[in-house]
C-alpha cells in the first residue's frame, strides 16, 4: 500500500486545476490527497489548516503574485521546509532564477507540461524534501548527542556523571523521567541516579530487573525470567528493541521485574538501553546497568529515532562510567600505597621507640653478669637473667604483633577454624597468665551456658585473649582482680575481659581499635597500641564484634561475641 502524500494547487484557473488532479492521481507510484486554492489568500488559509507534503503554486494570481505568496508562506507559515513547485504559462528564465534562489525546488511551464512531466516533479521534489529532512534531523540528532556526550564526560566523577546523563537524556528525548539502573556484584541491582529527585527517593529502595543470576560466572551467569533461563549477554542484547518499528511498552522488551516498576510508578511507556562496558578486550561487553526513559503524560509511542539517540547516549555514557571507574581505582589504589607508606613509617618509629629501652636493660644485665659474675651471688644472677628473659619476650611479642598487624594492612591472614574445646582452651590460657603474673594482680575464671559446638582458629583466639588480657594487667598497675566471662548460648559464645585499672578517656575510645591508637592518660606505661587492633581483626575473621567500654579510674570492660560456626560459603579463598 502506498502511502498518502498531501499536495495543495494554488491556481486561479480551474481548468489547469483540474488537469493538475487528473494527472497526479494516475500516479502508479505515489497516491495523494489533493486540495485546491483559487487565489493566495485561500491558499495562505489552507497551508494553515493543513501539513502539506507539496505545494503547486501558479506564478501568476489575483490577488498578489506566486512570489510574493511564497515568500509569505516562508516568513508566516513554515517552520520546516515544504517544496514548492511554480508553475508559470510563461517561459521566463528571469522569474525561475528569482523562484530557485527563494527556495523553490522545481520551476515548470504550463504549456510544456505533460503527465509523466508534472508525476515525475512532484515525486522528486517529495522525496530531495524527505531526504533534506532526514539530514536536518540527522545532523541535530548528532549536534544534540555530542553536546550531551560533551556534558557527560566533563566530569570523572560518577555520581555527577549520571545525575549529569539523566538530566540530559530526559531534555533530549522530552520525556518525563529518565533513570540509571545499576547491576551490583551480589546480582542485586538498585537506581542510582534519576532525573525526578522525588522519584529517586523511591526508586533506591526498589529492586529492577530480573531475578537472580543461577548459574556461572560472567556473561555466562544466568537469570530466571519466568520459566526461562537466559545468559548475561542474551539478555542485553534483549533490551536492544528493534530499530525498524516503534517501541509500545515495557513488557515487550523481555524485562521481567521491571513490570513492578511500571505498576509502582504509573508508568505508562518505557525505553530501555543497556550500557554496556568493554570487557578487557573480551568481545563480549560487561552489562553494567541500563538506561531508561519513561513516560507517563499518555502513551507514548516511542520512534527509531528515540532508540538511535538513547542507545548512542548509553555508549557515551558507557565510557564515562570506565573512565571514572578507572580513576577512582588509581585513586583507591594511591591512598592505599600512601597509608601503606604511612603504616610502613609508623613500624620504624614504634619499632625504634620499644625496642631501644628492653634492648638497654638487656645489654645492661649482660654487661653486669659477664663482668661481675663472680662477685654476684646465685639469686642476683638470676634477676638479671630474669630481666634478660622478660625484655626479650617482650620483644618477640612485639615482632609477632608487627607481623600480624603488617598483615591485616596487606592481606587478611588465613582463618582455618577447627572444632575447639573453649572451655579447656582457655583455662589453659588463664593458667599460663597466672604463672607470668605477678601476685598484685588476681585472675578470676568465670563460665556460664554451655560452649561446645564451637569452630574457631586457635592461633587467631588466643592472640584475642593475649592481647586483651595483656591490656588488662598492664594498665592496672596497682594490680587488683581481673576478670574473665566466658558465657555459652545457642548460637554464639561472648566472653569479656574487664578491669579495675586507669581507664580510657572518652575522646579517646572512637580510635583505640586503630592501629597505633593508645589512651591519652597511659603515661609512662609502655605499649605500642597495636592490641585491640590485632585483637579487632582476629574477631571480624571469626565473623564476630568487639566492643569496649571505658571510664576513667573505674576501669575497661571490652566484650568479644563470636558464632560458634562460621558460615562455609563466607570464607575466604585464603582460608581455606
Amino acid at each position: 500500500m502506498l502511502d498518502i502524500r498531501t499536495l495543495l494547487i494554488i491556481d486561479d484557473c480551474a481548468a489547469d486545476r483540474k488537469i493538475y488532479r487528473r494527472y497526479l492521481l494516475k500516479d502508479p507510484h505515489q497516491s495523494y490527497q489533493i486540495f485546491e486554492a483559487d487565489c493566495a489568500e485561500e491558499g495562505l488559509a489552507l497551508c494553515q489548516k493543513i501539513r502539506c507534503d507539496a505545494i503547486l503554486l501558479d506564478f501568476c494570481l489575483p490577488d498578489m503574485s506566486g512570489i510574493e505568496l511564497f515568500d509569505q508562506m516562508q516568513q508566516k507559515i513554515f517552520k520546516t521546509s515544504v517544496p514548492v513547485i511554480m508553475l508559470t504559462g510563461r517561459g521566463d528564465e528571469e522569474v525561475a532564477v528569482q523562484v530557485m534562489k527563494r527556495g523553490a525546488l522545481d520551476y515548470l511551464v504550463k504549456h510544456n507540461l505533460t503527465q509523466d512531466v508534472l508525476q515525475l516533479a512532484v515525486r522528486n521534489a517529495i522525496k530531495q524534501s524527505c531526504l533534506q529532512a532526514q539530514l536536518s534531523k540527522t545532523q541535530e540528532r548528532q549536534r544534540l548527542i555530542a553536546t550531551t556526550a560533551l556534558r557527560i564526560r566533563q566530569s570523572l566523577n560518577l555520581e555527577q556523571i549520571l545525575n549529569t546523563a539523566v538530566a540530559e537524556v530526559q531534555q533530549l528525548l522530552k520525556c518525563d523521567r529518565v533513570m540509571v539502573y545499576q547491576f551490583t556484584p551480589d546480582t542485586d541491582g538498585k537506581i542510582v541516579a534519576s532525573s525526578v529527585e522525588s522519584f529517586r527517593t523511591v526508586a533506591l529502595c526498589d529492586r529492577v530487573g530480573v531475578e537472580d543470576w543461577e548459574l556461572g560466572t560472567g556473561d555466562k551467569e544466568t537469570r530466571r525470567i519466568g520459566d526461562i533461563l537466559i545468559t548475561r549477554e542474551e539478555f542485553s542484547r534483549s533490551l536492544i528493541p528493534n530499530p525498524q518499528s516503534p517501541i509500545p511498552y515495557i513488557y515487550e522488551l523481555g524485562l521481567c521485574n521491571c513490570v513492578n516498576l511500571k505498576e509502582q510508578f504509573n508508568t505508562n511507556a518505557n525505553l530501555v538501553v543497556p550500557i554496556n562496558l568493554s570487557n578487557n578486550g573480551n568481545p563480549t561487553p560487561k552489562l553494567w546497568g541500563l538506561l531508561i526513559a519513561h513516560q507517563n503524560s499518555g502513551e507514548r509511542q516511542w520512534q527509531t529515532d528515540d532508540v538511535q539517540m538513547l542507545n548512542e547516549v548509553s555508549v557515551q555514557l558507557a565510557i564515562a562510567i570506565q573512565q571514572a571507574e578507572l580513576l577512582a581505582q588509581t585513586q583507591a589504589a594511591l591512598a592505599k600505597e600512601k597509608q601503606l607508606n604511612v603504616f610502613k613509617s609508623q613500624i620504624i618509629a614504634t619499632v625504634s621507640h620499644e625496642y631501644r629501652t628492653p634492648l638497654t636493660s638487656i645489654l645492661a644485665a649482660a654487661s653486669t653478669l659477664a663482668k661481675h659474675n663472680q662477685q654476684l651471688d646465685e639469686s642476683k644472677q638470676q634477676r638479671f637473667l630474669g630481666i634478660i628473659e622478660q625484655k626479650a619476650r617482650y620483644m618477640s611479642k612485639l615482632v609477632d604483633n608487627m607481623l600480624l598487624v603488617n598483615q591485616f594492612e596487606l592481606e587478611k591472614p588465613k582463618f582455618k577454624p577447627i572444632p575447639l574445646d573453649l572451655l579447656q582452651f582457655f583455662s589453659d590460657l588463664i593458667e599460663q597468665e597466672r604463672e607470668t603474673t605477678g601476685d598484685r594482680h588476681e585472675l578470676i575464671f568465670q563460665i556460664t551456658g554451655h560452649t561446645q559446638g564451637f569452630w574457631g582458629d586457635r592461633g587467631l583466639l588466643q592472640q584475642i585473649f593475649i592481647n586483651l588480657m595483656s591490656n588488662a594487667i598492664k594498665y592496672s598497675p596497682d594490680g587488683g582482680t581481673v576478670e574473665f566471662h566466658l558465657i555459652g548460648k545457642e548460637s554464639q559464645v561472648i566472653f569479656y575481659i574487664k578491669d579495675r585499672g586507669i581507664g580510657i578517656p572518652i575522646k579517646d575510645q572512637e580510635n583505640l581499635f586503630q592501629s597505633f591508637c593508645r589512651g591519652s592518660n597511659v603515661d609512662t606505661i609502655p605499649g605500642t597500641g597495636l592490641g585491640l587492633a590485632i585483637a579487632k581483626g582476629c574477631v571480624e575473621l571469626h565473623g564476630g564484634d568487639i566492643t569496649l567500654f571505658s571510664e576513667v579510674g573505674q576501669g575497661t570492660k571490652v566484650t568479644v561475641s563470636l558464632p560458634k560456626v562460621f558460615p562455609i560459603d563466607q570464607l575466604s579463598p585464603s582460608s581455606t
